[in-house]
């Protein structure tokens, strides 16, 4: 039986896009049906279900291709043991970032090519969190605005959906009538200064 060629594409939130990922593959030689994609999964989960998948289904002189390091995880430890586990399997690497060549893990070479681009991976991560962090921090300090869901109803409009209730007319009506929904109502409500 031939070797296959498998690739494993990762998306960290539901809202992301894989098709680059995915065209990416494909360009690689990776066929529609051995192409497994996890979408709304963090690198920094050890179980990714896709990928579970795809690790079953390599077997010896396969091929796993993924288009950057990061999709593999976000800890060098985590990269490398997956490295270790492959190796054991004789399975090969690519690593579309990389120029496209064949990051060989069972050389001594390929190991050191993979340990350092992993460590550089995790690395840029920890980078964009920290920056990440920090402009939060900065914003809060500066009272700026933070982002996030806006306030929609005002407590003018609460106190009035109160009102509505309190003469007669049903909780689950008056919220819907806000566009709101009947927690969201009953917590508004509890939560007014007077």
């Amino acid at each position: 039986m031939a070797a296959k060629v498998i690739g494993y594409a990762r998306v960290s939130t539901s809202g992301q896009d894989s098709d680059r990922q995915v065209a990416d593959l494909r360009a690689a030689g990776v066929r529609a049906d051995d192409m497994y994609v996890d979408s709304g999964v963090s690198g920094a989960k050890a179980k990714r279900p896709e990928l579970d998948r795809a690790m079953s289904a390599l077997e010896a002189g396969d091929t796993l291709v993924i288009t950057t390091l990061d999709r593999l995880g976000r800890s060098t430890v985590n990269m490398l043991e997956l490295s270790r586990q492959l190796d054991e399997r004789g399975v090969n690497l690519r690593v579309l970032n990389l120029g496209g060549e064949a990051v060989d893990t069972r050389t001594p070479m390929g190991r050191m090519v993979f340990t350092v681009m992993a460590a550089l991976a995790e690395m840029e991560w920890e980078v964009k969190s920290e920056r990440n962090r920090d402009s939060v921090t900065k914003r809060r300090a500066k009272g700026a605005d933070l982002g996030g869901r806006r306030e929609q109803w005002t407590d003018q409009e609460v106190r009035r959906a109160r009102g509505r209730i309190a003469d007669g007319e049903s909780a689950t009506a008056v919220a819907r009538a806000f566009g709101m929904s009947r927690a969201t109502l009953y917590r508004r409500i509890g939560a007014l200064a007077d």
